[in-house]
């Protein structure tokens, strides 16, 4: 989801700081050319989109990812613990 200069700020995000950080925090907005508020959102977007990312994308060469293709297309291996878990109604459905 990308921020545009247009876009409405309709939202709060209170936070509590060490003066250290807030410090240092400042000082790298300075050098970026912003304040903090916007250092903050971008740095903190750019990490939620990195962390998103590296839980649905990943990078394999050619042997790693035919190695992963088989491995999916593979049967599974016979595991009684999960199919007995599986066997069980859900907590919610008791």
């Amino acid at each position: 989801m990308a921020a545009t200069a247009t876009a409405a700020r309709t939202r709060t995000i209170n936070i509590r700081i060490e003066e250290e950080r807030r410090t240092l925090i400042d000082r790298a907005a300075e050098a970026a050319g912003k304040d903090r508020t916007q250092f903050v959102l971008d740095a903190a977007t750019r990490e939620a989109t990195t962390v998103l990312l590296d839980q649905r994308y990943f990078q394999l060469d050619t042997d790693a990812f035919a190695k992963f293709n088989a491995a999916l297309d593979a049967s599974p291996a016979e595991n009684p613990r999960l199919r007995e878990l599986l066997s069980r109604k859900a907590p919610w459905e008791r």
